[in-house]
Parts: structure tokens; C-alpha cells; sequence
């Protein structure tokens, strides 16, 4: 929070005189005039006064996207200063990152954000709209048709649901069975779920008839419905709703004059545009095809941006030559791309935009002002310097480059008696406030604090009053991300007062100082095997009986008041078994690597699969028992214990410019916990490239050296080692810590230097390959081991390194997601953090699934080009890889491409690898061997060829490779245009572009990927144990022989068999996703105890609404199961038997007569020597069976020779069979002392 008097300093801004003379122009609202040097900031500082001057909207014409953007983010830092304007009012309206007739679809996020926008500017709240000449030339509908997209949904007023659904399908959202991400949506009776894209959570809304009952938020996570809402804004995902209206308008353009026109294109093919036909998700039989967006315009758009913003818009360009030579050449590639395309005068560019010489006509009828930071001396500007010009004094502040002792000479001559100043020097962070806080009064340099740290519980160091001197020409610490200084002259003319803004990268180059929102957490429970994704024909493991195929769900009606839904499976030689769902708990979904054969059906009845079982329980036990071993030895072992972290290792924690996602902090306090005990630290730290785990090396890496210990970082490859090095070195370039690399690339002369001053103590961190292992090599005084990719590393490695663990901490890092549960079953036998929550600031990668076309390759990597980007080829032929690559250099003349692949030398591979880093080269055509950690953040865009024939978690891996930094990414999924997919490969790319998010790119990759992570960690022959029994079983199995080991076994506890005959079922139309009702029938089977019953029944209510008697009953059914089964009893029936009652007319002659009845069956203790079968040492007291069955005798109560009880029931009603069990359950409990 900006402090009040920050504000007074800046309102400065105010005094100068062309301030005025441009406010008063501004509010006589007439003709244009050219303000001049304004630097970037000192734009961005004014820019917002003008707009709230001025009382009108206001419109910022910029060059492109990047220019947009980067002037949102100086606006919105600069109005936390000065409070001109709501930042919630500042909006941009991106321009499409495609251009039209490419058939190519812009991103989703662009569209996402342009829709956002439109409706803010046709609703009247955005009060300053920053846009791209493109975004300002294109064709829009009138307002009311954007104001329309949103919705603003309140308590108690009426909807119809399924118009409501239907609406937001129409503006992009789609309909999932769980919400969890923005955009998602699921109706279920009167409940709605949905994601609005600008919302911290989703909301989930209850409908009684027609009319809003309640609104309330809901974790995505748990599902559970969490603080109440009166109203709720659901924002458009697209500006054009998919209407027929729209489509039969495109369609009808695209093939105007017929198919004599259509025929004339393309040689006498349909034109390309028109060959996917899809039906939409309206359910209108009509044609979309990629880049259809484009061509909305033929439905009746006229309107540009400037008609709404209305006629009273003050618009400001920004350097107008710029801005007229960017028009110019975007214009020429719209026109080229249409000439390409074959369309001809079907649709034509004009169609589609206002040219940019037109729009500049238009201009010259708003007020604004021409931004022009030369001013009139510009000769391209000739024309038009007849605008009067106002001239402002603005300067760039003067750059230090990290020199500490020059920003302090600075500071003392600017704040010297008789200069009339006002200073502020800005930091990104809390960190960077703290530190240049701490530097000033090293430096005896007087100082105040602009703002105040919000967060609860982390008070700043330095209290605000801290060298409070009361002058206000004293240097102000305020933070707020502004990148560039700004030097402001001549406030007052006859003081010389000047206002100094200092920006982040003035005190040091390259400061990160983009703002991050805050992470929204989705974690996908990748790990459980719920059913969510189980389809017919899926393989999975009945408990009992082994490895069968899913066959679907079936109802049996033959008993009319309690139909029974069952599931089918197939076994070996067809044999089907059914299982009734309210057994679930023996049934699990097979998983294994999905490279490896499909699993073998087992034969019904056949002993092998309990054999199987047997054996790998026997191999298990083996197992646990070495890492029990090894568990031990680490427990006797000492270590040094490093001291708690202090006041520099917070500043070098604050200093990292993202936000740290709860996984990371997470496993940040895991490891500083181990680092600070006296045992040596071995943890493994788990999550997929690019998720942060670097960070967290590099913590613990500056908690050792700052106790004088030093650190070697091993990595299994040169190129890894190199970017590691970089990227350390970049994290500590302000603090007080050597880094070296030992690897290939350096000369002998160097590395037997680097070797010297680690034997010296001089190096503090050591990074390289396997030569840091070497005998050679002596440090001074080692204290934290980082192995990167452990798995890859040879044997003759991994038993130095186990020598090595012994006495110094080890923290192993891997790329490879290791399976939750897996990790839970081991817990306590290697130490495990697993980060699965990807960074906020990753954008989702657009997937593109397309026909092999040489057209679409060249404008995809041109695409790439014209960013300053590179691009990834990957063919995995070896033999033909050369000739794809002349194919791209014949495509694309202006690109460098080069090759790499894994039959090459290993060093020169290695060439290829950090040339293309280094940005030598722009396209790398490789086979997919692109090396696993590479993080190079300037490629963004990937084309995979024969996509078809690479396996799902391939795929995602290798897609992985691009969206690594805050850009927009691409990957293109190629398959032959002639060849027919096989029904794998279709669902593989289905899979893929469906899972185009970032959090649900992990749940595909977590099957396949978290079996090769726990076949890494477990070793090849549990691999083949994993096939045999599928995933879950064998986690189960591993968890029992690791609790035995401990000795914390528990007693096999036997599982109750209920059969109330009454109806226990989830109705169809109660849940209508069959996946959904499977997940809720196997977690109340599963369920251990009286909470996890509780829970489902409060997740049915909020999510399902009030569950009918079926639900009830199930849910009662659960309840009893336990009681049961904490009683011992095996089985429980409800049968209608034939008792003999006393006859009082006739001792000798009983009445015969049927009864509704419970049949219960204890089981039999296991250890019982004497083989009776005699309750002695059952959980129920005999004592008590006798008393209760004497006492209702007469009823027919009875206690078979078999040793089952019988028990009478007074109605066949399901309430009253309910209560009535639970009565003779709880008789049977023996009373708690």
C-alpha cells in the first residue's frame, strides 16, 4: 500500500506549465496537438492525469501487442503512485496474434482478454483503453452486442437454467463433468457449476424453479462450496458467440457466387477454409473451421473501436511515425496472406478491417494529442507540424549497473541543500525495498519508506519512521514495479524543481520486475484412481479375481421395487462377472505405462492370479526390507546442522520475482527442516521442468554458503550444467557468492584453476558434470550436494554418490512426477517433496492437430520469426531429417535452422544444443531427443511431425519444451494428410488439444509418466511387478509390507458383506455423468470410517442438491457396513424365512410361519489353535448374544448350530429394516467404560 504522502510528492506532476496547457486542450475537447519529450515512463506517470482531466474516455494507439503490453503494466505501476485512475478502468484490447486467411485460430487467451475488454468498453467502466493499430482497424459489432456477452447474475432473479447454459456455450465456455478451471461449466438439475474467467474461484449456483436461490464460491479442489455471494459477473471467453446467424453469414460469403467460384480457387479444390465441417456446440449444423474467428465481420460488423468509445474520446498516438510505418507493414501481410490464400474477392482485407490510412483520417476528428517523445525535428513528420507543440522536460534517470557506490554519489548530489528535489527510488519487491533500505543506511544516507507491507505477520525490518528526516527532498523507498527511470525538469520554473523516479533497472540491469497475479491453484488429483476417467473397454483389477475389461454398467429390473445397477466385467475365455456398485471397493482401474503390452485377462476362478499376488508380495517384502536398511543407517549417521536462516537469506529470498507457488514453500521448509537438523539431509525433490525446483536448489544452496560451506550442483549433461551455471549466477549477481562450472567447455588451463580455488575454499558453488565426482577434485569444506536428473546418471556414479551421502546433505532433483501415492507408501524411507503446481505466469500452449501441409510450417515458424522467437522440428527419422530441414530453409529463406539428433558425436550435439540457446540459429530440426531440461524461454513455438506416432506422455513431453516463459506458445501436432489414424492415435491428439491447460497437461502425464517415475525409483524388476497387478494394488500391497516392517500392522480387517434387500442406488437422474455416480458408489464403499461417510453426504448435498431415499438408504447402508464390521460380522442378509413360533392353543404343534428376517455371520478368528468355532475371542461378548437372543425368543430370535443369528424384522419397509439393524447393531456393541 502507497503511503498518503508519496501521493502529495507526486501530485507534482500537476505543476508544470505544458501539464496545464495540455489539460486545457483536453477539456475544450477540440482538435489535435503534438506533446513532445516524453520519455516511456514519464508517459506512463502522465498519461492517466491527462485521462482523469480530461473526464472523458480516453484511447492509446501503440504499435503492436508487445508495446501494448508493456505500456499497460508502466500504466497500471504508475497510477498505484499518483491515484489518478482505478486500475480496474485501464484495460487493453490485444490484437490477434495470427493474422486472417492462415487458417489458424488466434490464441484463446487473446480472445479471452479481447472479450473481457470489449464488454468493459461497451459497459462504460473502462476509462483508459490502450490499443494496437490492428486492434483499432478491426471491424466490430455495435455496443450492444458486446455488452450482451456478459452476464451479472443475482440472488432471488430469474433465469431459465438451460438458457443460461446455452448462452455461455455460445460465448466459450464448455461443459465438463467437474469444473475446475476457468471457463468450465456443468449443470446438474437445478445446480450450475462455472469458472468465470476473471474470478479467484468458481461459483456454483442453485436454482429453485427458475429463480436464483443462492450463490456461493467453491473450491475446485474439494468441490465443497465455501463464503456466499448476492451477485456474480460471468465474463464472455470469446467476442463472437458461435451463433448460426454468424456461421451461415461466413459460409455464405465464402461461397457467394456458388461452387462455379468456390471451384476456381485452389486449382479446383474446395477452399481450404471450408473443408472442416464441425458440428458447433450449439448443436447448429454449421461449418467452423480454424480461423473462422476472422471472418465475423461479414455478419453485419461496421463499427470500429473509436464508434464505441463514442465521439467524446480524447485519443493519443504514440510515436506517430512508428505507429504510421507499423500500419503500413502490417497492412502489406494482411494483403499478402490474401493474395496466398486463393480466397480472391470472396472476402477480401477490406471486409475485415479499416485500413490504417483511413483510421488515420478518422483521427483527425477526436481532441487528443500526437506523443511524439523528438518531437516536430522528426522529417517523416513534416506534414504535420502545423499541430502546436507542447514541450515537457522529461529525461531517463542515469543507470548505475549494480554499482552501489555510484548510486550513493547520485543520491547525495541530488539531495544536496540547494537543489529543490523529490526522489523516489522504486523496487519490484519487498525484498528489494528491504535491501535498498538496508544499503542507504549503510551508507548513512537518510531515507523514508513510501509504502507499507500488507501481508499479515511479515512487518517490514525497518520501521517506517526509520531515518525519518523530515525534508521532503529526502529519498522515498516505495514499492511498485516501474522498469525505467524518469528525470522530470522544470516543475517549477523558477526553483528548478525536479521529480526523480529511479526504476528497478536503473539499480541493476535485467531486473525482473513483470507483475505476477496471484497463483490460482487447481491441483488435478492426477493420483486417485477415482473412475472420473474410466471408459468401456478399460482394463481393470478386481481384488479377488485379477486383470478383467470393463464392459459397461447395467441395470437389473427383475426386481421391480429394488432395481440393482451392476457393472460388467469381461474375463479370460468371455467370462463375465457382475459386480454391484455398491462393491466398488474391490474394483480398481488397471494402470500401467502405456508403452508397455496390454495386460493378460486372468481366468476366472484360476488360481494363478493369487499366485501372481504372492509373489510380488514375497519381492516386496525384500524390498522394503533394504530400504528399512538403508533407513536405518541414514537415522545413526551425523551431519552438520546449519543455523536458521537470517536477515540475508530473506533478502535473497524476496528478491526472486515470482510468486512461489504452496508446493514450493512447501518443499523450501522441508528442506531448510533438514538442513537444519544434525542428520545428513537425502531428499528427493520431484516435479515437471520449469515448475520452480531450480529456486528451491538455489535456497538451500545459499543457506550452505552462508555458513562457510561450500556446494557442488551435478548435472548429467554439459548443456544442462551450462544453463544451470547461468542461471545461478544470474540469482546471485548481487550477493557476495562465486559460481564456477567445470564441464567440456572449458580449457584445461581453467579447469585446473576452477579446481585449485574450490581446494582453496575460494569457489562457493561448483557446478558440472561428472567431473565433480572425480578423485581429483578436493574441496575445502563441502556441505550440500544438488544432483539434477538422478536417474540418469551410470552405477559406477550412483555408489560414489552413496559414499558421498553418508556425511554431507543431498538434495536430488527429477523431472520425472513421482506418483502421490507411491510417495505416501514410502514416507519416512526417503525424504520426498513433490511440486505439481505449474507457475501462475505459464500461459497455456495452443495445440493445433493438422494435416501435413507445407504452407502451414512456413507460416508457423514465420509467425515465430516475426517475434524474435524460435521454433522447435521435431521428425524422428534420422534418415530423412536432413531433408526436412532444406524443405524449411526452402519455406522460410530467412531463417538459420540447424539439426541435431542422437546419432551425432555427443560433443557435437552438444554444439548444436547451445547454439540454438545461445540464439545462433532460429529453427532446430532435431529428433525427439530435445534434451529433457533444456529451458530455452525464447522458443515458443514446436511442430511435431508424425505426431500420430509418438506415445501420450511423449507428446505432452515434448510440447513441454515450449511455454516456458510469459509468451504465447504454440505446438503443432502433424499427421499425414493421406493416412486414416488408427483409434489410438485419434484419442492420443484428442487427448492432447483437450488438455491444452496447464494444470491438466499433468493429469495425461501423470498415468504414464508417474509409472516410468516409479519404475526410476523402484528399479527395473518392480516395473514388471507394477504390470502384473496394475498401479494401485501394488501401492496398496507396498504400503502393508512397509507398515509390517515397522511392526505397525494393523488386523486384516474383513470387509462386510450387507444385503438389506432394499434399494441402495444412485439414480441416473440424480448424477447424470456415469463417471461421477461410479467415483460416489466407490468412495462410500470404500470408506473406513463414520467422517468419510459424513463428507459424502454433505459433497452430495452441495453439489447435487438433496439426495432422494435411494442415496439415503446407500448412504445408511455405508454407515451400518462399519458398525458391522467393527463388530466382526462377515456377512449380513435380509431373507424371508420360515420360523416356528409357540403355538399357545397347542404346545406340541407350532405355528409355521414367514418372517422378514437378518441373517448375520461372524467371522471366524483367524488365530484360533483349538479349529472351534467359538466366538471366544470375537469383538461381541457371547455373554451379551445370549442375554439379547433369550429376550427375543419369542419373536423367533435364534442362534443357528451353523453360528449364524437370526433376528426378526417387524416390516419390510427400508426406513424401518434401517432402523431396525442399527437398533440390533448398537444392543451388539459392548458400552465404553
Amino acid at each position: 500500500m502507497i503511503l498518503p504522502f508519496v501521493r502529495d510528492l507526486v501530485a507534482d506532476l500537476k505543476l508544470s506549465a505544458s501539464y496545464d496547457r495540455v489539460r486545457r486542450h483536453l477539456v475544450s475537447g477540440q482538435g489535435r496537438r503534438r506533446v513532445a519529450g516524453l520519455t516511456f515512463t514519464a508517459r506512463a506517470l502522465y498519461l492517466p492525469l491527462f485521462a482523469a482531466a480530461s473526464e472523458s474516455p480516453a484511447l492509446i494507439l501503440v504499435a503492436d501487442n508487445k508495446a501494448a503490453e508493456a505500456l499497460h503494466q508502466a500504466i497500471l505501476a504508475t497510477c498505484e503512485l499518483t491515484g489518478a485512475l482505478d486500475p480496474a478502468s485501464i484495460v487493453r484490447l490485444p490484437a490477434h496474434d495470427v493474422l486472417p486467411f492462415e487458417s489458424l485460430s488466434p490464441h484463446p487467451e487473446i480472445q479471452e482478454t479481447r472479450a473481457a475488454s470489449l464488454w468493459k468498453i461497451t459497459s462504460k467502466s473502462a476509462k483508459l483503453v490502450i490499443a494496437p493499430i490492428e486492434s483499432a482497424c478491426l471491424k466490430l459489432f455495435p455496443a450492444d452486442f458486446y455488452s450482451a456477452l456478459a452476464l451479472r447474475l443475482r440472488v432471488n432473479e430469474e433465469y431459465l437454467p438451460d438458457m443460461l447454459v446455452e448462452h455461455l456455450l455460445s460465448v466459450g465456455y464448455t461443459r465438463v463433468d467437474v469444473v475446475e478451471m476457468p471457463g468450465q461449466l456443468t449443470l446438474r438439475g437445478g445446480i450450475l457449476d462455472v469458472y468465470s474467467p476473471e474470478m479467484d474461484r468458481p461459483i456454483r449456483i442453485d436454482f429453485f424453479g427458475d429463480e436464483i436461490e443462492s450463490i456461493r464460491k467453491f473450491d475446485p479442489e474439494t468441490q465443497r462450496s465455501s463464503s456466499q455471494l448476492d451477485t456474480a459477473l460471468l465474463l464472455p471467453l470469446t467476442e463472437i458467440p458461435i451463433t448460426e446467424k454468424v456461421l451461415e453469414a461466413i459460409n455464405a460469403r465464402l461461397t457467394r457466387s456458388g461452387s462455379a467460384a468456390a471451384a476456381i480457387l485452389e486449382g479446383g479444390d474446395t477452399p481450404a477454409e471450408l473443408q472442416t465441417h464441425v458440428s458447433t456446440r450449439t448443436g447448429a449444423d454449421a461449418t467452423v473451421f480454424p480461423g473462422w474467428e476472422f471472418f465475423a465481420p461479414v455478419a453485419g460488423a461496421t463499427k470500429t473501436l473509436l464508434d464505441l468509445l463514442g465521439p467524446q474520446t480524447r485519443v493519443f498516438v504514440e510515436e506517430p511515425s512508428m505507429l504510421k510505418n507499423q500500419g503500413e507493414r502490417w497492412w502489406n501481410k494482411v494483403e499478402q496472406r490474401h493474395e496466398r490464400s486463393g480466397i480472391g474477392n470472396l472476402i477480401r482485407p477490406e471486409d475485415l478491417y479499416v485500413s490504417p490510412w483511413e483510421l488515420d483520417d478518422r483521427i483527425r476528428g477526436f481532441c487528443g494529442a500526437e506523443l511524439d517523445q523528438l518531437g516536430a525535428v522528426d522529417v517523416l513528420d513534416a506534414d504535420r507540424s502545423d499541430l502546436s507543440e507542447v514541450e515537457f522536460h522529461s529525461r531517463p534517470t542515469m543507470r548505475f549497473h549494480g554499482s552501489i557506490p555510484a548510486l550513493i554519489d547520485q543520491l547525495k548530489t541530488l539531495t544536496s541543500p540547494s537543489a529543490d528535489n523529490r526522489i523516489l527510488l522504486t523496487a519490484p519487491n519487498q525484498g528489494e525495498v528491504e535491501r535498498l533500505a538496508g544499503l542507504l543506511q549503510e551508507y548513512g544516507v537518510p531515507y523514508r519508506l513510501g509504502s507499507r507491507n500488507m501481508a499479515p505477520g511479515s512487518e517490514t525490518m525497518y520501521s517506517e519512521s526509520s531515518y525519518l528526516a523530515g525534508n521532503v527532498s529526502t529519498p522515498v523507498i516505495v514499492r511498485v514495479p516501474i522498469a525505467n527511470g524518469v528525470q522530470i525538469l522544470d516543475l517549477i520554473p523558477s526553483t528548478a524543481r525536479q521529480l526523480i523516479v529511479f526504476g528497478a533497472n536503473d539499480l541493476t540491469d535485467e531486473a525482473d520486475i513483470t507483475a505476477r497475479p496471484a497463483t490460482r491453484k487447481s491441483k488435478t488429483s492426477a493420483f486417485i484412481s477415482d473412475f472420473r476417467d474410466l471408459a468401456v473397454g478399460d482394463y481393470v483389477v478386481h481384488v479377488e479375481h485379477g486383470i478383467a475389461q470393463y464392459c459397461g454398467l447395467r441395470v437389473l429390473e427383475e426386481d421391480t421395487d429394488n432395481p440393482l445397477e451392476l457393472m460388467i466385467l469381461e474375463f479370460a475365455d468371455q467370462a463375465k462377472l457382475y459386480v454391484p456398485l455398491t462393491r466398488l471397493d474391490l474394483i480398481q482401474k488397471y494402470r500401467s505405462t502405456e508403452t508397455g503390452p496390454a495386460p493378460v485377462l486372468n481366468k476366472l476362478g484360476n488360481p494363478a492370479w493369487q499366485k501372481t499376488k504372492a509373489r510380488v508380495k514375497k519381492a516386496m517384502a525384500d524390498m522394503a526390507g533394504e530400504l528399512i536398511k538403508l533407513y536405518a543407517q541414514r537415522k545413526a549417521a551425523q551431519g552438520t546442522a546449519f543455523s536458521p536462516d537470517n536477515n540475508l537469506q530473506r533478502e535473497f529470498e524476496d528478491a526472486f520475482p515470482f510468486n512461489e507457488t504452496d508446493d514450493q514453500l512447501a518443499a523450501i521448509a522441508d528442506i531448510k527442516r533438514d538442513m537444519e537438523s544434525t542428520q545428513p539431509m537425502d531428499r528427493l525433490l520431484c516435479g515437471d521442468v520449469g515448475y520452480g525446483k531450480t529456486e528451491v536448489a538455489m535456497r538451500a544452496a545459499f543457506k550452505a554458503v552462508q555458513d562457510s560451506k561450500q556446494v557442488a550442483i551435478l548435472t548429467p549433461t554439459t548443456v544442462l550444467s551450462f544453463q544451470h551455471f547461468e542461471s545461478f549466477k544470474k540469482r546471485f549477481a548481487n550477493f557476495p557468492v562465486k559460481v564456477e562450472m567445470l564441464s567440456r567447455f572449458r580449457t584445461a588451463k581453467e579447469k585446473a584453476e576452477i579446481m585449485e580455488q574450490t581446494e582453496q575454499g575460494k569457489v562457493d558453488i561448483l557446478i558440472g558434470t561428472h567431473a565433480v565426482l572425480g578423485q581429483k577434485l578436493k574441496f575445502q569444506d563441502l556441505g550440500l550436494l544438488v544432483v539434477d536428473e538422478e536417474q540418469r546418471f551410470g552405477v559406477r556414479h550412483k555408489e560414489r554418490l552413496k559414499q558421498m551421502r553418508a556425511a554431507i546433505d543431498v538434495l536430488a532433483m527429477s523431472a520425472t512426477p513421482i506418483p502421490r501415492t507411491l510417495h505416501m507408501s514410502l514416507v519416512g524411507l526417503r525424504d520426498m517433496s513433490v511440486i505439481e503446481t505449474p507457475p501462475k505466469d505459464r500461459m497455456a500452449i495452443q495445440t493445433i492437430v493438422a494435416k501435413f501441409d507445407e504452407k502451414l510450417v512456413r507460416t508457423a515458424i514465420e509467425m515465430e520469426l516475426e517475434r524474435g522467437g524460435q521454433s522447435y522440428f521435431v521428425h524422428n527419422r534420422v534418415e530423412t531429417i536432413y531433408e526436412m530441414a532444406s524443405m524449411i530453409r526452402e519455406q522460410v529463406p530467412s531463417a538459420r535452422v540447424i539439426v541435431g539428433h542422437g546419432q551425432m558425436p555427443e560433443a557435437e550435439l552438444e554444439r548444436v544444443m547451445l547454439a540454438f540457446m545461445n540464439h545462433e540459429y532460429d529453427v532446430l530440426v532435431a529428433t525427439s531427443i530435445i534434451e529433457n531440461g533444456l529451458d530455452i524461454p525464447l522458443a515458443n513455438t514446436i511442430i511435431i511431425n508424425r505426431a500420430d506416432r509418438h506415445g501420450l506422455s511423449e507428446l505432452y513431453q515434448l510440447r513441454g519444451r515450449v511455454g516456458r516463459s510469459n509468451r504465447r506458445a504454440y505446438a503443432y501436432l502433424l499427421i499425414p494428410p493421406d493416412t486414416e489414424l488408427t483409434e489410438i492415435a485419434r484419442r492420443r491428439l484428442a487427448a492432447l488439444k483437450e488438455f491444452s491447460d496447464l494444470g491438466a497437461g499433468f493429469k495425461i502425464a501423470a498415468l504414464d509418466l508417474e509409472l516410468r517415475g516409479a519404475g526410476n525409483m523402484l528399479g527395473g524388476e518392480q516395473s514388471g511387478h507394477i504390470e502384473a497387478i496394475g498401479f494401485e494394488m501394488y501401492t496398496t500391497m507396498l504400503e502393508e509390507a512397509v507398515n509390517k516392517l515397522k511392526g505397525e500392522q494393523d488386523k486384516p480387517s474383513e470387509t462386510t458383506v450387507l444385503n438389506l434387500g432394499i434399494s441402495v442406488r444412485i439414480d441416473a437422474d440424480y448424477i447424470p455423468e456415469e463417471n461421477q455416480r461410479l467415483r460416489m458408489y466407490k468412495r462410500i464403499a470404500g470408506a473406513l470410517d463414520q467422517a468419510t461417510i459424513d463428507d459424502v453426504r454433505s459433497e452430495l448435498h452441495d453439489r447435487y442438491g438433496a439426495p432422494p431415499e435411494t442415496v439415503l438408504n446407500l448412504l445408511a447402508a455405508g454407515e451400518l457396513r462399519l458398525q458391522a464390521e467393527r463388530l466382526g460380522i462377515a456377512q449380513l442378509d435380509r431373507k424371508r424365512t420360515q420360523i416356528e413360533l409357540p403355538n399357545p392353543a397347542n404346545r406340541k404343534q407350532p405355528i409355521k410361519t414367514f418372517v422378514e428376517m437378518l441373517h448375520i455371520r461372524f467371522a471366524i478368528p483367524e488365530k484360533n489353535v483349538l479349529g472351534d468355532t467359538s466366538l471366544a475371542s470375537a469383538t461381541v461378548d457371547p455373554g451379551l448374544l445370549m442375554k439379547i437372543i433369550a429376550r427375543n425368543a419369542k419373536r423367533g430370535a435364534q442362534f443357528t448350530p451353523q453360528g449364524i443369528l437370526r433376528w426378526p424384522l417387524t416390516s419390510p419397509k427400508a426406513e424401518e429394516v434401517l432402523a431396525e439393524t442399527r437398533a440390533l447393531l448398537d444392543s451388539l456393541t459392548p458400552a465404553t467404560p
